[in-house]
């Protein structure tokens, strides 16, 4: 199945909204309150790259970009905070990319 045939398959299965949400209201595991990762997201806007991080307090403007260069710019970031600290391993990436030719759901 291709990503949003599964989607629309598991938005309509009752019986996986109410397994999960027997799961996810169990309370096995509590949360701890002193988290010390997080993720930011890297989006381009109106030719502008911003990296959205809820730990700042509005959006940082990383300059000029564009939705053919955002990979590029947004890695150019990501590689920058990574020299900062480069024997940590708590980074991780990922993507999020509508396939081509696929018409928007919004």
């Amino acid at each position: 199945m291709y990503p949003l045939e599964r989607a629309a398959f598991l938005e309509k299965e009752d019986e996986m909204e109410v397994v999960h949400a027997v799961a996810a209201t169990a309370g096995e595991t509590e949360a701890s309150d002193n988290v010390n990762t997080h993720f930011i997201c890297f989006t381009c806007v109106d030719g502008e790259l911003y990296e959205l991080d809820g730990r700042k307090s509005g959006p940082i403007s990383h300059g000029a970009s564009s939705p053919s260069s955002l990979l590029q710019d947004a890695a150019k970031v990501i590689k920058s905070m990574i020299q900062k600290n480069p024997e940590s391993l708590n980074f991780n990436v990922i993507a999020l990319h509508k396939k081509e030719g696929m018409a928007s759901t919004s």
